[in-house]
């Protein structure tokens, strides 16, 4: 894409409103423009990030066996009212009442929506087991939204449910949606602490968030150091085999917020040497809930025995608008964002230095030309402004390899390519430039 084609309003100074690192960079680097009280319009460079972090939920999600539908935002109020949860909810929930005097709501979350779809078309064991997800906008009426995407009211949230026989059962379903959050959040080059959470008055022992760790984290986190070195679970995971070790070797080891963080405990687990205290920002939340909504909304499929039972269900939420916060809080310096390569909007900025030189545009149009046709996605800032700014607004919107193409270095056969992250700057031919960058792929 060729800037002087693309809306990137990026900004020089931090927005007074803006009380985060994510929130300030995501409005300088052109990836949001709020248009009310934590509502958000994403503006291109901020939904490529979106699209891709949406691009590797999904492909996990299909990846542990689950199967993509999408669900309306508007609920009616009646299945809310059957499960309990209507009157309770509280005013984050925006209630609407249509032209017939219907009340109806902007979903929160789909619980009850999705019990009732599969109440309505699934009857026999033999069709278990189940697990639905989609990704789909929300809409939670936060009293003081703040903090940008982190704590908007209205998030992009891919949500899954899992349907399954007995409890042995739904608590492998658990491990899968486990498992596969490791590796989604791992694939975006985050390092994802899986942390017990509480399960309220439900019970049990399945109920984990997933932090991640940045040093501008919304809460403190105390976990074995072992925790956030462990390699993410491989491409050739078997989600049809008993992923329950994967798991344990993961929640036998000592991890807690400071919401239930007990020192004591902590100091008598884990080794002086193996202690790490960090700050943290949850991106996801699993949960297994039982029958707590299949049985008022009458979710039962006939077993072997040719008896009703009511389902045993779970629920696994990511945020995935979130995310994009979260990343930029884990990534960033004092020059702007640092990008992962999987999720970055693009994977270079080619700077052209001197556009209307003949020698530097007939260069820049053909290392474009080349790397699009390879599949590097690729920004190339075309725009007849100086280097200075041109330098500053890519080490803004993080892209993680910028290609400089000017005459002085032309003249000698190179170009430039400089390592976001690193900062390392190295001068390779054009042809050579285009392998390594090809190779990132």
């Amino acid at each position: 894409m060729r800037l002087t084609q693309f809306l990137l309003p990026t900004l020089k100074e931090d927005p007074a409103e803006a009380q985060i690192v994510s929130h300030r960079l995501m409005l300088r680097a052109g990836l949001v423009r709020q248009t009310a009280a934590g509502i958000y319009a994403w503006l291109p460079l901020g939904l490529k990030v979106l699209r891709k972090i949406e691009k590797i939920v999904r492909e996990e999600m299909d990846r542990a066996g689950a199967v993509e539908l999408l669900m309306p935002t508007l609920q009616s109020a009646e299945l809310w009212q059957r499960s309990g949860r209507y009157d309770g909810y509280g005013k984050e929930m925006l209630r609407i009442t249509d032209r017939h005097d219907r009340e109806m709501l902007y979903g929160p979350t789909n619980e009850e929506m999705i019990t009732d779809i599969f109440a309505g078309t699934v009857r026999s064991y033999k069709d278990l087991p189940l697990n639905l997800y989609h990704i789909q906008w929300k809409f939670r009426d936060e009293i003081r939204p703040r903090f940008g995407v982190m704590r908007g009211r209205e998030f992009l949230m891919k949500d899954a449910y899992s349907f399954d026989l007995d409890e042995d059962r739904a608590r492998a379903a658990y491990y899968r949606m486990f498992v596969a959050y490791l590796r989604a959040f791992g694939r975006m080059g985050l390092k994802a602490v899986p942390m017990a959470a509480d399960t309220g008055p439900i019970g049990g022992d399945l109920s984990h968030e997933f932090i991640i760790l940045a040093e501008t984290g919304e809460s403190e986190v105390f976990c074995h150091r072992d925790l956030v070195e462990m390699p993410i679970p491989g491409e050739d995971t078997d989600y049809t085999s008993d992923l329950q070790a994967v798991v344990r070797a993961r929640t036998d080891l000592y991890a807690a917020t400071d919401e239930v963080h007990d020192q004591a405990r902590f100091e008598a687990e884990v080794a002086e040497e193996d202690r790490l205290s960090a700050r943290g920002i949850e991106v996801g939340h699993i949960f297994f809930f039982g029958t707590k909504y299949s049985e008022p909304l009458n979710a039962v499929v006939t077993g072997p025995d040719g008896k009703d039972v009511p389902v045993q269900m779970g629920s696994y939420g990511i945020g995935v608008s979130r995310l994009v916060g979260g990343i930029i809080e884990a990534g960033h310096d004092e020059n702007g964002i640092i990008w992962p390569e999987s999720v970055a909007p693009f994977l270079v900025g080619l700077i052209n230095l001197k556009p209307g030189d003949a020698e530097a545009d007939a260069a820049c149009d053909d290392l474009y030309t080349k790397l699009g046709t390879a599949g590097v996605d690729v920004l190339y800032d075309d725009t007849d402004t100086r280097g200075g700014t041109k330098f500053s607004n890519m080490d803004l919107i993080g892209l993680p390899w910028q290609l400089v193409v000017g005459p002085r270095g032309l003249k000698s056969g190179v170009v430039e390519l400089k390592n976001r992250a690193t900062g390392e700057r190295q001068e390779v031919t054009p042809d050579v430039a285009i392998e390594m960058l090809i190779a990132r792929l």
